[in-house]
């Protein structure tokens, strides 16, 4: 029930019965509530700029407006307001709306009358800006205990490139670049990374050699389910998924309190056990073979999160942060045709999606960024480490 009632209408009865037309008796009064959106007009600003020269070096000096988000005068004097681009690039850059339906959008809701290339034109501007504030949260990411990557296909000038993203409790940090091994990796995570890496089974991951690693059981026990349907006469498969499932069966019990801490380490050291046994047993289908070289490779890995019980056992993190880009790639392709296209994706993805994160207002970082005079990282976003959950 709403705390804050706006309008009061009285809703008085009919003069006489509509099915009857006998009198009516008031009985009683009761409430109906309606939450409604106002209606919303443009507000246009008009800022008279006082300018002026220095009188000791000659210098054109400016005035400047706390409202203001840009010093441009001239032929750049009309601009699009912080509140009309806040809302353009949440639109845009995490609900998958073309700059053409943005620009529709506006101008049927709003009657505010935009071209989409001034959209474009508008949040690279604001990418420039948000680039420290991007910094910070790389930062912020490299010295996190915990990080959760993941990686997926992105075009630039309809070339393959990819879009890599790292996930911390309460950092989302995207980029987008032409390959996809290590060094790709490294560029957004740092190459002497010493926390825990949670991540798939893709092979150039593990050559962060100072880190820590959990791979994800998600993945591990989907193929193992996949080489029980395919091949159903070997128990291995089966027998793998059972493991794994029991493992993060042992994860939630700790999670929910029903079992210790003691608890868990003696259930890790029999699942150990279990698996081992599993994995010595011969067989002659080749891709079982392979999905048992695997496990062997990753054995280190498999149960990190049974050792430290606040790190996830699984990459579901980076993967809720991807799934808008799959959806922004099949709806719009993202607005990546040029190359600054792709970095103003990737850095203002990152600024929002953290911000949603850690339960601040996307609009007013947005605005306080844009209304900034220089590029400086917000204080809501300088580093830190981010703690961990179990999951």
């Amino acid at each position: 029930m709403p705390l804050e009632i706006n309008q009061i209408y009285d809703v008085p009865l009919p003069a006489s019965c509509p099915d009857c037309g006998g009198a009516v008796d008031d009985t009683s009064t009761t409430a109906q509530y309606q939450e409604d959106v106002p209606p919303v007009q443009p507000v246009v600003r008009r800022f008279d700029v006082h300018i002026g020269k220095c009188r000791r070096c000659g210098r054109r000096v400016q005035g400047r407006h706390p409202l203001q988000t840009s010093d441009a005068v001239g032929a750049a004097a009309v601009q699009i307001g912080p509140e009309a681009l806040a809302t353009a690039a949440v639109l845009n850059k995490q609900f998958a709306l073309s700059f053409g339906k943005v620009a529709i959008f506006f101008a049927e809701r709003f009657g505010l009358r935009l071209v989409p290339s001034t959209i474009v034109r508008a949040l690279h501007r604001a990418a420039t800006k948000a680039l420290p504030t991007y910094a910070a949260l790389v930062q912020t990411v490299r010295t996190s205990p915990m990080v959760v990557m993941d990686e997926t296909g992105w075009r630039v000038h309809a070339e393959l490139q990819w879009l890599w993203t790292a996930v911390t409790p309460t950092t989302t940090v995207y980029t987008i670049l032409a390959g996809r091994g290590f060094a790709e990796a490294a560029c957004l995570l740092g190459p002497a990374f010493a926390g825990v890496l949670v991540r798939d089974g893709w092979a150039p991951y593990q050559q962060f050699t100072e880190a820590a690693h959990q791979t994800c059981l998600t993945h591990l026990g989907r193929r193992a389910r996949e080489l029980r349907t395919e091949y159903p006469r070997s128990a291995l498969p089966g027998q793998v998924a059972e493991v794994l499932h029991d493992a993060l069966d042992v994860r939630d019990r700790y999670g929910a309190g029903t079992i210790s801490e003691q608890g868990a380490a003696i259930a890790r050291g029999r699942l150990l056990n279990r698996l081992s046994t599993v994995l010595d047993q011969s067989t002659t289908v080749v891709a079982i073979r392979r999905f048992v070289a695997h496990l062997n490779r990753e054995w280190a890995a498999l149960f990190s999160f049974l050792f430290d019980l606040e790190i996830d056992a699984t990459s579901y993190r980076a993967e809720h942060a991807i799934r808008w880009a799959v959806v922004t790639r099949k709806m719009c392709g993202g607005g990546n045709r040029t190359t600054r296209g792709a970095v103003t994706q990737y850095v203002l993805a990152s600024v929002l999606r953290t911000a949603r994160q850690r339960g601040l207002d996307r609009h007013a970082i947005f605005i306080a960024m844009l209304r900034a005079p220089t590029p400086i990282p917000l204080p809501a976003f300088q580093p830190r480490a981010a703690p961990s959950g179990p999951r």
